[in-house]
């Protein structure tokens, strides 16, 4: 009767039985790694080839294969073998210089390098550049901007600010308070042509202006809801007619606190004087250059997003029909905006950005 080649006994001594038994319960070892282990493990229980391949569901020949490598390598027989393929033409030199020119140098024709322009100078393909920018998360053509306040009470506005955000008083109303100024009623100079499928809507490119309007406008913290107005000037005569207005939308009973920037026209003697004859206003001004604690300008961008960037209108009274028709339908069913970043974090997020852009590494 036919009983196939012996199969060698496979032996491991205590330093390889220690070193399988770690790769294979690993949990950063490959998975392949990790699988070869437990193979040889089993292997060296006395286990044929046919009941370990049945065990971990694998095939004989893969079984007698890292049987064979095992007994022939040892535990270097397990490693994975380098691939074949084409040597490596892009060296690490390579690599340094197209790094080096991309952050310290700019083409004398532009502002930033693009890949083909980099391949040129620096004798490699364009794919090898874009490869290399991709593995470094390089990518010239695009840019943020930022503003960093200068304001001296900076820390202490925005203690105030958030303050009212994450705890507003009691028996009292918090009103984010700003002008949206100079909104443009926009035509097209030809009709559009509509959305249909598998064709996005077209319109053209230029336009026909019909004139600006100014929009005042304060929104409740807690609620959501817009008081809206509408001036063709934004001076501080107009502002006072619009805190005229809040006054008559506030009930008498609340405090008000105004969160205002500080744009010229809400520090006017005139806007002076409206808040000494009304002591139950209680302004609290943004950093300068830090319009973004302001709310409502979270809701003016809502509002040119779904109103004002595609919207077509042939005059300001369309324009201003167009938005007081946004406001009403935003306080039909409003909806706060929630704050939920403290003071502590906002200005420990602005000192680690302060410390990456500093030019001192400290």
């Amino acid at each position: 009767m036919r009983t196939g080649r012996p199969i060698p006994p496979l032996t491991l001594t205590e330093d390889e039985r220690d070193t399988l038994e770690r790769w294979a319960r690993r949990p950063t070892t490959a998975r392949a790694l990790a699988e070869r282990a437990r193979l040889v493990l089993e292997c060296a229980a006395g286990k044929t080839n046919t009941v370990v391949a049945r065990e971990l569901r694998l095939t004989k020949q893969t079984v007698g294969k890292w049987r064979t490598r095992f007994l022939g390598q040892r535990l270097d027989g397990l490693l994975d073998e380098p691939r074949p393929g084409a040597p490596r033409r892009i060296t690490d030199a390579d690599v340094e210089r197209v790094m080096r020119v991309t952050l310290e140098t700019t083409p004398r024709d532009a502002t930033h390098w693009s890949t083909r322009t980099l391949a040129r100078r620096c004798g490699l393909s364009q794919t090898a550049v874009s490869r290399i920018w991709r593995a470094f998360s390089l990518r010239p053509h695009r840019v943020k901007t930022f503003k960093l306040s200068k304001d001296p009470l900076f820390i202490e506005k925005v203690r105030d600010i958030v303050g009212l955000y994450l705890n507003p008083p009691d028996k009292a109303l918090v009103l984010c308070v700003d002008e949206k100024a100079q909104i443009q009623a926009l035509d097209r100079t030809q009709p559009l042509l509509p959305m249909r499928p598998g064709q996005v809507e077209r319109r053209t490119h230029d336009y026909t202006r019909h004139g600006t309007t100014s929009l005042f406008a304060a929104r409740n913290v807690k609620t959501g809801k817009v008081i809206g107005e509408f001036h063709h000037r934004h001076r501080a005569a107009e502002f006072r007619r619009f805190l005229d207005t809040i006054e008559a939308a506030v009930p008498p009973a609340l405090d008000v606190h105004v969160i205002l920037d500080n744009y010229g026209t809400h520090k006017t003697p005139l806007i002076h004087r409206w808040l000494v004859r009304h002591p139950r206003y209680h302004v609290h001004f943004t950093p300068t250059g830090a319009s973004w604690i302001n709310l409502v300008e979270r809701w003016f961008a809502t509002l040119t997003d779904k109103q004002l960037r595609r919207g077509v209108h042939r005059s300001t009274r369309e324009l201003e029909t167009a938005i007081g028709r946004y406001i009403e339908v935003t306080n039909e069913r409003p909806r706060p905006f929630v704050w939920t970043k403290t003071a502590d974090e906002i200005l420990a997020s602005v000192a680690r950005f302060c410390h990456r852009i500093s030019n001192s590494g400290h």
